[in-house]
């Protein structure tokens, strides 16, 4: 027997490893927890540390109104990231385009580490901040949508909401990670010491990360489907053309299905640091520590209602999700109100669970809607639509809402119709359970 048949049966095994959909799945986990720890990471210290460093004010509130327009900054260059990086998805393939939109993330997140304070440097400092963000939001806007494909478009349609939800554990996992860093170097650090260098230490964690996220992804091969579709015959034009002309209702639908699930997320898992630090004066280790119970549970239950949706459907549970948002946005404020230690984390996990639903379908819903030649470019697209308009106002809208009526509730009503838009594009929506990738546009 020859040494080539001999070695034969292990680069099998090999290929077998780098299409087995559990390792695809987890790479694409650990790939977007990454570029999320990076993005939340800012987001959280916009409301601990740069509304002080880079955007001094004589009232706290508005340095913190300033340092949440820069975050704001990132969602805006989100869309641009999602028609650059669709195309690139979907002329050449999902797995270069993901590598890609990761060393761009952990690449500006290191870089702001180092950035010098506005005391440093005047008004230099929050334009290289600003700048750094927007490398930011481009790289995230062809990150979600790459990561969900190159599990959906591996096959099993029977368990495809189970399995396309593991890159959306990502979005908590990254919160729960950057929450955490945080929060450990609070409890260790003096408050000048943190201040000074401390939450520098959490933006230099970023290079190590991504060598681990890049590892995971140079692991796993490219998408079946999106090789077959290479074989044929391409559509005329840019792939982000052709789904705003044949899709563009799709993309609606499907970013008005975010709203619910989008603001919350930013209200339950960002704004409620400010709220509580700022607004009932309590110590921000109350709220890091609400998150990080509720990050938490998210990433437990959101492979655990992808299950359930791959039985039941994706429509009933945004039907849900969506009315439970219109609901518990009054609960979560009056919970905070009572400034209870435990009630706080009670309402923090309630609504993070309630983006858990969410989140176990929308990975699944949006690969089911668009042809694969030009799925990487409409499911960015209307994912990151429902950033912009929904995420990243939801922080200053909330801020802006107290300054004016100085209570929660005018809070609770601007999320609940958020959540109302979600119910009415999740009742025009049509069941997509049993939709085959490989067919989809071709009717």
């Amino acid at each position: 027997m020859s040494r080539t048949t001999l070695d034969q049966p292990s680069k099998q095994s090999r290929r077998r490893s780098h299409t087995s959909l559990p390792v695809v799945a987890g790479s694409s986990l650990a790939g977007t927890a990454v570029e999320w720890y990076d993005f939340f990471l800012y987001g959280t210290a916009s409301a601990l540390v740069f509304n002080t460093l880079f955007f001094p004010a004589s009232d706290p509130l508005v340095g913190t109104i300033l340092a949440f327009a820069t975050y704001a900054v990132g969602f805006l260059a989100r869309p641009v990231g999602a028609i650059v990086l669709g195309h690139f998805g979907d002329r050449h393939g999902r797995r270069a385009t993901l590598i890609a939109s990761l060393v761009l993330m952990g690449g500006s997140t290191f870089l702001i580490a180092f950035l010098p304070s506005y005391a440093t440097v005047g008004v230099v400092a929050p334009i290289l901040l600003v700048t750094l963000r927007l490398v930011q939001g481009f790289a995230l806007g062809g990150e979600w949508g790459g990561a969900v494909l190159l599990v959906s478009e591996h096959g099993d349609e029977k368990r495809r909401a189970f399995y396309a939800s593991w890159p959306n554990i990502g979005p908590p996992l990254g919160n729960l990670a950057a929450a955490g860093v945080l929060l450990a170097l609070n409890s260790m650090l003096t408050d000048e010491a943190f201040l000074s260098w401390g939450w520098r230490i959490a933006f230099g964690l970023s290079a190590l990360l991504v060598v681990i996220g890049l590892w995971l992804r140079l692991y796993v091969a490219e998408t079946p489907l999106f090789e077959q579709a290479q074989k044929q015959s391409r559509p005329k034009g840019l792939p982000v053309g052709v789904v705003v002309r044949k899709h563009w209702r799709m993309v609606l639908l499907a970013a008005a299905t975010r709203f619910g699930e989008n603001a919350g997320f930013y209200i339950y898992s960002l704004f409620v640091i400010t709220y509580v630090t700022k607004m009932i004066h309590l110590d921000q280790s109350v709220a890091l520590t609400a998150v990080l119970i509720g990050q938490g549970a998210a990433v437990v239950a959101i492979p655990a209602i992808a299950v359930l949706a791959d039985r039941i459907g994706r429509r009933p549970i945004y039907l849900a999700a969506s009315a439970a948002t219109m609901v518990w946005a009054f609960a979560f404020f009056g919970l905070l109100d009572t400034r209870d230690t435990t009630l706080i984390v009670v309402a923090v996990s309630g609504g993070l669970l309630i983006f858990a639903a969410f989140s176990a379908v929308v990975g699944a819903f949006f690969s089911e809607l668009f042809p694969t030649e030009v799925r990487y470019s409409g499911v960015s697209l209307a994912y990151n639509l429902a950033s912009v308009l929904a995420g990243s106002l939801a922080p200053i809208i909330a801020i802006a809402l107290y300054q004016r009526f100085a209570t929660g509730y005018a809070i609770a009503a601007y999320l609940a119709a958020m959540g109302a838009v979600s119910l009415v594009a999740s009742l025009i929506a049509k069941e997509t359970r049993e939709t085959n990738l490989a067919t989809v546009g071709q009717d």
